[in-house]
């Protein structure tokens, strides 16, 4: 092999996968079976190995190997009602969610605008993950009223959702003000917490909702996995539903 043979390790170990060889969720052989197949040295396999993960076809786990990715592509809508659970259970996937951190905070000034709150209001602030069949897809800090949801810390931990949350405060219906998408790099350990390589993007997701008055009572700031989520928005007006989870 010449000075590129990496790539045609990459673009061998890529055929396997496409053709069925190497099926979703099975193990990578070991770095020295791939040498001798390819009949190259250590270096070359891990930069094709790395290449292939940064493309989303591999997923390294540390301390149990090489797998080729498993996680099929989710179709995530956005519309005026946008559901996280529902999203998923739509397809089959069946959705969680897990609390990383929570305090009552200050609102940042970006904050208190986009809830229409005084500068320096009480907020609570969550840290959440959210996964699909028990991967990771997202990441998502969110920020609330402390003074219209006081229990949100502790509900959310125990498992109630954000439209239940909500709708014991009275609020048995809102809306999604606006959503900005964007594609950025990971940032300290969103790669590691999401399960990717720290080379693939991430798409960020900035958004704000508004119950029926247009009080402000969610804002976040969420990152996806940029190869395992693709986004539709719909133009349409959704049909009225309070029953599933709206947390992006």
């Amino acid at each position: 092999m010449g000075l590129d043979n990496w790539k045609l390790i990459r673009d061998g170990i890529a055929a396997e996968i496409a053709e069925g060889a190497l099926p979703p969720g099975s193990q990578l052989p070991t770095e020295s079976v791939l040498c001798e197949r390819f009949a190259t040295g250590r270096h070359s396999v891990r930069r094709a190995v790395q290449a292939l993960a940064v493309e989303g076809k591999l997923r390294v786990v540390q301390g149990r190997g090489t797998f080729v990715e498993s996680a099929p592509m989710i179709r995530y809508a956005i519309g005026r009602r946008t559901r996280f659970r529902q999203n998923l259970l739509d397809q089959g996937l069946t959705p969680a969610g897990e609390q990383l951190g929570s305090e009552i905070m200050a609102a940042p000034e970006r904050v208190a605008k986009a809830l229409g709150l005084e500068p320096g209001a009480p907020v609570h602030r969550l840290l959440r993950r959210g996964l699909a069949d028990g991967l990771p897809i997202n990441l998502g800090l969110s920020w609330h009223p402390a003074d219209l949801f006081p229990d949100l810390a502790a509900q959310r931990l125990a498992g109630v959702s954000v439209t239940q949350v909500y709708a014991a405060a009275g609020i048995t219906d809102y809306f999604r003000k606006r959503t900005v998408i964007f594609a950025r790099r990971p940032e300290g350990d969103e790669a590691k917490l999401l399960q990717q390589h720290p080379d693939q993007p991430v798409m960020a997701l900035v958004k704000t909702d508004v119950a029926a008055d247009g009080r402000g009572i969610g804002h976040s700031e969420a990152v996806w996995s940029a190869n395992r989520v693709q986004f539709t928005i719909d133009s349409l007006e959704d049909t009225p539903d309070t029953a599933g989870d709206r947390d992006v």
